[in-house]
């Protein structure tokens, strides 16, 4: 059992955390910092978290466990915020969905200190962000990606695969690279196609009165188009040339199929969307094994 979680943001993904650890009776007390004053008193309301810290310092202070549930363009200026209580024994998490700028961000503040920081991209969440949103079976079930480096403590690992595990997790390890390179095809991608359909309708002169007559498969495939205009500008921001090099390959696979169709090709054009339904059903019952623990 951890004695002070601290929490530097306060949103969906670190209120889920706290709200699970403390089910888990994995954790005493929560100690929340937020930059809005309103979402820490919401917190506190919801019980996401005991205490309200005036700032990302004093959160971390007497914590032995730091989460940061900030967006990944404010990684290096929380850590710079916190770095002077960082003790030897302290797990430092984060829970963006982008690794690379945030291994460069903690070696750049952490330095000597970098080994109690083990970065986390839980694959969970919602298109709703906020801690009113926060949901204590968010992770379970879930896969969370670690991707620890060559100085990353093995004490402190294994502290961050314990607790997941707790949680109710399938935990996942990979450098920061590879993990990047994945979730730019299964994520960043997605989310670009989602916010530039809903553009490509909404722009049309008769777009409004398409969407009147949309059903349930629009609906499930521009879900998460509705998710936060800052989160994903940051994400795709920092995974730019990841992501752009599976664009490429999308509109490459876009092009296989408008030829097929502008060639009057009902046969090819079977056998492209043959493909995608196998893949995606057998994808459905096995799911990713490789990276996964025991």
């Amino acid at each position: 059992m951890f004695e002070q979680l601290g929490l530097i943001g306060c949103g969906l993904m670190a209120g889920s955390f706290a709200l699970a650890m403390k089910r888990a009776g994995l954790v005493k007390r929560v100690v929340g910092y937020s930059k809005s004053p309103s979402t820490t008193s919401r917190a506190m309301q919801m019980g996401v978290i005991d205490v309200e810290a005036p700032s990302a310092l004093m959160a971390a202070s007497g914590s032995d466990i730091v989460l940061l549930g900030v967006p990944v363009s404010a990684t290096e200026a929380s850590l710079k915020a916190i770095r002077h209580l960082i003790t030897p024994n302290m797990l430092i998490m984060d829970v963006g969905s982008t690794k690379r700028d945030v291994v460069d961000a903690s070696r750049r503040v952490l330095r000597d200190q970098i080994g109690g920081f083990v970065p986390a991209h839980p694959i969970a969440g919602s298109e709703n962000a906020g801690v009113d949103n926060a949901n204590v079976d968010l992770f379970v079930g879930k896969q969370v990606i670690l991707t620890p480096i060559e100085r990353t403590r093995t004490v402190q690992l294994q502290q961050a695969v314990d607790l997941w595990t707790a949680l109710g997790c399938h935990v996942v390890k990979m450098s920061p690279e590879s993990h990047d390179s994945a979730f730019a095809a299964v994520s960043h991608l997605p989310h670009l196609l989602a916010f530039a359909l809903m553009n490509a309708i909404t722009n049309q002169p008769q777009g409004r009165d398409f969407l009147s007559l949309a059903g349930p498969g629009f609906r499930d495939f521009t879900r998460i188009a509705a998710s936060d205009p800052k989160i994903w500008r940051d994400i795709m921001m920092t995974n730019r040339e990841e992501l752009l090099e599976q664009s490429k390959m999308f509109q490459r696979a876009l092009q296989a199929f408008e030829q097929t169709i502008t060639g009057g090709n009902a046969n090819a054009l079977e056998n492209l969307i043959t493909q995608a339904s196998q893949t995606r059903s057998h994808w459905r019952i096995s799911g990713p094994r490789s990276h996964r623990n025991p």
